[in-house]
């Protein structure tokens, strides 16, 4: 048994809980949560800060961490696909130790699970054995309608190499085909399969969407994919999207950096099961660009965190992309950034029976926030697991 005290408890099942105290057995499981403690008992661990529930990584790109610091930053989305498809393979050496180096990192960081986007079934060792808990959305890439049946079924037996949560996703808009979203529509009838779809990361999609210009036109080219196929849509791409994917499926809509108000408003049409997932770092190291936050205040769907891959960020930490949401707008408060870095991602993962908030029975995991003053994060806030 270990006992557990700080300034601060968030349990995000009440109030926040002054010097309050949370009781686990060895394993983490919570027994106990008190507003008070006997000051003469000696087993306390005493912590300045806030103690919090473990994080949860709504998005992540595990396969690609053997690409940290390949990549320059800045360049916008087209040239860091460019980028990836250029040198995801020549940059092989030492994949698996990169990976377990990230897994580790992710642990140290207090995630205790991830959402994580795969192509391939290299990671799925590691998740096995890994403390973390992994859902793998294995991406389905294919714009060509003709390829629709053979997309699928790589999809599927790479998904039957995993022995940890699996469900399939298709990429991004602009690498999907109408043939392809009916086919997982059908698929989705029968099971549970949650999705994972970026989501206007950059206005090149919208362009691509409405008017088939900008420069997704050209990466095609320079790919030599021929896409007289593709139609305009006269539709930015979540307008054109978000009918076709499957009902009673939780569906995570990733980046949305360019997300209009329109696009917000459009979705009180559908009754999706829509969850946010803002990746900021990621976003500023791509195209140094944030989501317009405010846009999201007039939606009820729940808002996660995600750290997107090595590629594209230059750590996994949860903290650091609350840090940089607090820097940016700091009108949100810490209470409304740790939800969406738990319970949010917990209820999308469909682990918040035990993760996600600290609760009698639960086994969330407990992180403690130093140089947290004043409910705010700041600058020098770092990040302990404390089980």
């Amino acid at each position: 048994m270990r006992k557990f005290t700080a300034d601060y408890i968030f349990t995000l099942e009440s109030e926040p809980l002054k010097n309050g105290l949370i009781v686990t057995d060895n394993e983490g499981k919570i027994l106990a949560v008190n507003d008070s403690f006997d000051e003469k008992d000696k087993e306390i661990e005493h912590f300045n800060g806030a103690i919090v529930p473990g994080f949860i990584n709504a998005h992540c790109h595990l396969e690609l961490s053997h690409l940290k610091d390949k990549i320059e930053p800045g360049n916008g989305l087209v040239a860091f696909l460019k980028d990836v498809i250029a040198i995801r393979g020549k940059e092989s050496k030492d994949v698996q130790k990169a990976i377990q180096a990230a897994d580790k990192e992710m642990w140290k960081n207090g995630i205790v699970a991830v959402g994580d986007i795969s192509n391939t079934d290299i990671t799925a060792k590691i998740k096995t054995q890994s403390p973390i808990h992994y859902h793998t959305f294995v991406e389905m890439v294919g714009l060509d309608p003709a390829k629709a049946d053979e997309v699928m079924e790589k999809a599927i037996a790479t998904a039957n190499a995993f022995d940890t949560s699996v469900s399939l996703t298709p990429h991004a808009p602009y690498t999907l085909s109408k043939a392809l979203l009916k086919k997982l529509y059908n698929y989705c009838k029968h099971k549970v399969n949650p999705i994972s779809l970026h989501n206007q990361e950059s206005d090149e999609e919208n362009k691509f969407y409405r008017y088939k210009t900008g420069e997704f036109v050209k990466f095609y080219e320079d790919l030599g994919i021929n896409i007289d196929y593709f139609s305009p849509l006269s539709k930015n791409t979540m307008q054109a999207i978000v009918p076709l994917l499957p009902e009673m499926q939780r569906i995570l809509l990733v980046h949305n950096v360019y997300t209009s108000l329109k696009d917000v408003y459009m979705l009180r049409r559908f009754t999706k099961n829509i969850f946010w997932c803002f990746c900021p770092g990621a976003n500023l190291y791509i195209d140094h660009k944030l989501p317009a936050f405010d846009f999201f205040k007039q939606s009820d769907y729940p808002i996660t965190l995600g750290t997107d891959s090595l590629a594209s960020n230059h750590g996994l930490s949860i903290l650091e992309e609350m840090k940089i949401i607090h820097q940016h707008r700091e009108d949100f408060s810490f209470e409304t950034l740790l939800k969406w870095a738990t319970i949010n991602g917990a209820k999308f993962l469909d682990l918040d029976k035990e993760l996600g908030s600290l609760a009698v029975g639960k086994k969330p995991g407990l992180n403690l926030i130093s140089n947290f003053k004043n409910n705010h994060l700041t600058e020098k806030s770092t990040v302990k697991k404390l089980i």
